[in-house]
């Protein structure tokens, strides 16, 4: 069997963001954009009236309930990372966010996405932290205009660059939206065009160039419109049928076929029920697990700002969310089985040797 080489800080970061079989059962709140209008409703004000506190606290209680249940945690470097520190628990993971919230508005119709990097903010700041990976979300989408395309590949390569300086995993997130003339963020066309979306980002972020490690996608598809769930299970609203759930299984499969590292799922804001369902399709075709936010914990802002009531929320009803993730993980691949590893006997640390140290870049 061929060996693989990995660098030390790779190996070490890879198995802190996994749980003891080799799966990811990951949160992020690392929101802070979504997170402001999330509390914003609840609070009756403005978004850009909600405080900085107010989004440290939120963060705080999620961490601090919900951290222990996850294999590794995302948070941002703004409001989470510095006032929940105190309440990562020792064995837990930490991934660092590294991009700016929401994006520049780009395009002939200005509704193409450029996003940027969080300012006076780099890997190495993250590598000082003590995280254990980077995570960069980028807004994506292939046919937008090229300018647009290569300032996105562009962010994707120095961030990997950095990544392979401070040797940190590379946890690329890619979100498509709607820009064109005819598509709208749920209706059918759009629907009818994530799955080649996805499969073709998958497909050109797997490329070594730019040294991803893992990536977390979207699901394929959109459940609201599989002919199992059209008639409005998930949020009471009746859709046309563009496909159905062997169809989406299919592209599942298709992601890993394209997959050049592991990938995980992303929650997108959407409710448990689809979310399950999400993994439970995802996990029996390929993917090493999620890396999940608002689906797991969104519930708790309605109780916001009584902190009691919160963490009474997250205690039952957060980690009842979680236990029905974790009971999918059985079937996930364990990320050193991907075949960009072919099993945990060909890892090896990359220069490995009696001069291993003297060799080993700073």
């Amino acid at each position: 069997m061929e060996k693989v080489f990995i660098s030390a800080g790779k190996i070490r970061g890879l198995k802190a963001l996994a749980d003891e079989n080799g799966r990811f059962k990951m949160m992020a709140i690392d929101q802070r954009g979504s997170l402001k209008r999330m509390l914003a409703k609840v609070l009756s004000k403005e978004a850009d009236e909600v405080k900085y506190q107010d989004l440290a606290e939120f963060k705080t209680i999620i961490i601090k309930v919900l951290s222990p249940y996850s294999s590794a945690t995302l948070v941002d470097p703004i409001y989470g990372y510095p006032n929940a520190i105190k309440y990562f628990t020792k064995g837990t993971g930490l991934l660092l966010c590294s991009e700016e919230t929401g994006g520049e508005k780009a395009g002939k119709s200005g509704k193409e996405i450029k996003s940027s990097l969080i300012s006076d903010w780099t890997v190495e700041k993250t590598k000082r932290t003590g995280a254990n990976a980077v995570k960069l979300l980028i807004y994506y989408r292939g046919d937008a205009s090229p300018d647009v395309v290569n300032h996105q590949k562009e962010i994707i390569r120095e961030v990997g660059r950095d990544c392979r300086q401070y040797d940190l995993p590379f946890v690329l997130e890619l979100v498509n939206y709607p820009f064109l003339p005819d598509e709208e963020k749920d209706n059918a066309t759009f629907a009818r065009r994530k799955p080649k979306i996805v499969k073709d980002y998958v497909e050109e972020f797997s490329r070594s160039e730019y040294g991803v490690d893992i990536l977390k996608v979207e699901f394929p598809a959109n459940l609201k419109f599989a002919k199992e769930y059209c008639q409005g299970e998930f949020d009471g609203v009746k859709r046309e049928a563009l496909y159905d759930l062997s169809e989406i299984k299919g592209f599942c499969r298709e992601v890993t076929a394209l997959a050049g590292v592991p990938w995980v799922i992303l929650s997108a804001g959407v409710d448990i029920d689809e979310f399950v369902e999400n993994v439970r399709i995802a996990t029996k075709s390929g993917a090493s697990g999620f890396l999940g936010g608002r689906a797991i914990w969104q519930g708790c802002a309605d109780y916001y700002p009584d902190k009691e009531a919160m963490e009474e929320w997250l205690s039952t009803s957060g980690v009842n969310n979680f236990k029905r993730l974790h009971q999918l993980l059985q079937e996930a691949t364990p990320y050193f089985e991907h075949k960009k590893f072919k099993g945990f006997p060909n890892f090896y640390l990359e220069k490995k040797g009696p001069d291993w140290y003297q060799q080993y870049e700073s």
